[in-house]
């Protein structure tokens, strides 16, 4: 794995890297986000709070256990990585994405982002499921676009910024730092 230098060219932004063996093999890693439109990757921190059947789309039925999931994704398109934490957010939208089902019934408590060209939500997943007690509840969930089994990851508990940031280093990637914005979540 290809571990990125610690200096930066004078527009803020990394040289060329790749993580071999990854489908999360990108280009350059811009070092300042906040920007509208700039592309990026989040986990979503989302609480459930009692058992409940789910329909996900095309996956099919499943029950999910009251607890707190980490949905693990990116943002590429218009509008970039602001633009896709707020439709996350908003509660009335037609269900697109495997997680827009889980939101009809869940909310989301705390955002971790980086806004970076790389993609790092499989790296993330990896990150997650190093935290106590972490589990892959439903195989194919928010993946579809890579080789990873899931991008949700279920915990009993509310996860540990600090743990994953430390768990998120541990896999050798210099990459921007994760940012935590901790929401005040509605009522289920």
């Amino acid at each position: 794995m290809s571990i990125l230098p610690r200096s930066r060219r004078p527009d803020g932004l990394y040289p060329d890297w790749s993580l071999v063996g990854s489908e999360c093999a990108t280009i350059a890693v811009p070092t300042q986000g906040g920007n509208v439109g700039a592309p990026g990757s989040y986990v979503l921190i989302i609480r459930l709070s009692r058992d409940t059947p789910i329909s996900i789309g095309r996956l099919g039925l499943f029950r999910f256990v009251a607890g707190f999931y980490c949905y693990s994704g990116s943002a590429r398109g218009p509008g970039g990585l602001e633009g896709r934490l707020a439709r996350h957010l908003r509660q009335r939208k037609k269900p697109y994405w495997h997680i827009d089902y889980l939101l009809q019934r869940a909310v989301v408590v705390e955002i971790w982002k980086a806004p970076s060209l790389a993609r790092l939500e499989c790296l993330s997943v990896k990150a997650l499921l190093g935290l106590p007690g972490a589990r892959l509840p439903i195989p194919g969930f928010g993946s579809s676009d890579c080789t990873c089994r899931t991008h949700l990851v279920s915990l009993a508990s509310q996860p540990s910024f600090g743990a994953f940031s430390a768990a998120f280093r541990a896999l050798g990637v210099h990459a921007p730092p994760w940012e935590r914005i901790p929401l005040r979540p509605r009522e289920d």
